[in-house]
């Protein structure tokens, strides 16, 4: 479909990769950098973004679809013009949002039916308008529709939503090709990602992750983790689940995670991540080092002059000291929040820098096992 996925190396189940796409060379594992309604949040802009390393950034389809709306953003030339960011853009397509507003929607055959939870008004969003929308918006890939079942829901039901967005997962790639195909495409060449669901259930998970492999998409995730079960739990569906994935095609692993979380899921064969953490966080003065996060909140960061982390090259670290970006924060000046969240991000994006020279250097699990133990003291 349009998509040159190459594994450079391996070690165990670990992949390193580059995947080329329209807007540049993707080096995997990557961490996709969260900005759900085109912007990072805590004031970070994409030229902040180069400087930290971004390879990829991330928007939510819904979320853009409700505000600004996807015909404004066509009409301004698509979501790479419209933030001016000319790297891979991946847009989520909705479908989490079936499962976090859970009660401002009904789910049917032909979709979902939501009230926005903006203004109220009627929505409703199947399996094509979210192919139509994420064309709108022009983003380098596109995630299939689908539901985010409950981690713990009744077996039952998860097969029968797994099956549900099987169907889902067909129709997104018939008018995906369709509309690559038309002459008023902004990106003629959006790629489609397929998710895999199924809860715990790992015999759901893999008869799943069995079909989806069979109708040769450019990448397939792993959803629908992280949202509620045990850090046991979901890397033993990644055990599980990941080898019935097609091996020559990028795995990702939705919405996930902490740094370990990442570490882990590098080791199970992913190559792809997201996750809100490291800038809702930052948000908040709780900081990513090699020695384990720190509150900057805590008293006993009033004098301390030292940087964040001594030797980081982010432009938080370079310049500010740890009392005056808590000054910052305790004041509620937005420059505070905005340097813990280039900070953290640009820990995690280092962080994946480190993972692929360590697996172009055949050492990734002493170089895994060494960064958790710094972490955990």
């Amino acid at each position: 479909m349009g998509a040159d996925y190459r594994i450079l190396k391996r070690e165990g189940r670990a992949k390193r990769g580059e995947f080329h796409t329209v807007h540049g060379v993707i080096q995997t594992p990557v961490f996709m950098n969260v900005g759900t309604v085109a912007a990072i949040k805590g004031a970070v802009s994409t030229q902040d973004l180069e400087q930290i390393g971004t390879q990829v950034e991330l928007s939510n389809t819904y979320h853009l679809h409700v505000r600004p709306g996807d015909q404004v953003i066509k009409k301004l030339g698509g979501l790479h013009r419209f933030m001016s960011w000319d790297k891979p853009i991946l847009t989520d397509s909705g479908g989490f949002q079936v499962f976090s507003l859970a009660g401002l929607r009904r789910i049917r055959e032909e979709g979902v039916y939501f009230n926005s939870h903006i203004d109220g008004r009627k929505i409703f969003m199947g399996p094509e308008e979210s192919m139509r929308i994420q064309s709108n918006l022009g983003s380098t890939i596109a995630m299939a529709f689908d539901e985010c079942p409950p981690s713990k829901a009744d077996k039952s039901y998860v097969q029968a939503s797994v099956d549900r967005t099987f169907r889902w997962l067909e129709r997104c790639k018939r008018e995906m090709d369709r509309l690559n195909g038309l002459d008023d495409t902004i990106n003629p060449r959006q790629l489609l990602f397929g998710i895999n669901q199924g809860a715990v259930y790992e015999d759901i998970r893999i008869r799943h992750a069995e079909r989806i492999a069979e109708l040769d998409l450019d990448g397939y995730a792993v959803g629908g983790l992280a949202v509620g079960e045990t850090h046991e739990e979901m890397y033993h569906i990644l055990d599980e689940v990941v080898p019935h994935l097609p091996q020559e095609k990028p795995t990702y692993l939705m919405g996930v995670g902490t740094p370990a979380n990442i570490l882990e899921g590098v080791e199970r064969g992913v190559d792809f991540f997201d996750c809100v953490y490291p800038s809702r966080n930052g948000r908040h003065g709780h900081l990513y080092t090699n020695r384990g996060k720190i509150n900057l909140f805590n008293a006993k960061y009033e004098l301390d002059e030292r940087p964040i982390e001594e030797g980081c090259g982010c432009p938080a670290c370079r310049r500010y000291s740890r009392a005056y970006i808590r000054h910052l924060l305790k004041a509620k000046e937005m420059l505070g929040m905005r340097l813990c969240v280039l900070h953290n991000l640009y820990f995690y994006n280092t962080m994946m820098t480190e993972i692929r020279d360590a697996l172009d250097e055949g050492r990734f699990a002493a170089y895994k096992k060494a960064k958790l133990a710094g972490m955990e003291k």
